[in-house]
């Protein structure tokens, strides 16, 4: 993420990579014909850490466009920080 603080992109990275482990969960327990329910159940479970991830980069980016002061890049506008959460829904 381009000018994301660290602690931002640790977050990110971390939930993002949860996300990936819980991804292949759901792969490995389809492959193996496990219970519909807990498939489902372990998929929503990837859904929210992508979703925190997605939050977390849209909040540092609404952050910036509210306090970016140094005129080297332009800062988002009220309609992208509108598209990109809407994205997330």
């Amino acid at each position: 993420m381009a000018a994301a603080d660290d602690e931002t992109t640790t977050a990110v990275l971390n939930r993002l990579r949860r996300a990936q482990g819980q991804l292949a969960g759901v792969i490995t327990m389809i492959e193996a014909g496990r219970d519909c329910k807990d498939v489902v159940t372990q998929l929503a479970a990837v859904s929210r850490a992508l979703d925190r991830a997605g939050f977390k980069i849209i909040a540092n980016g609404m952050r910036e466009c509210l306090t970016t002061t140094d005129g080297e890049r332009a800062p988002l506008t009220e309609a992208e920080l509108e598209k990109l959460f809407l994205s997330l829904a």
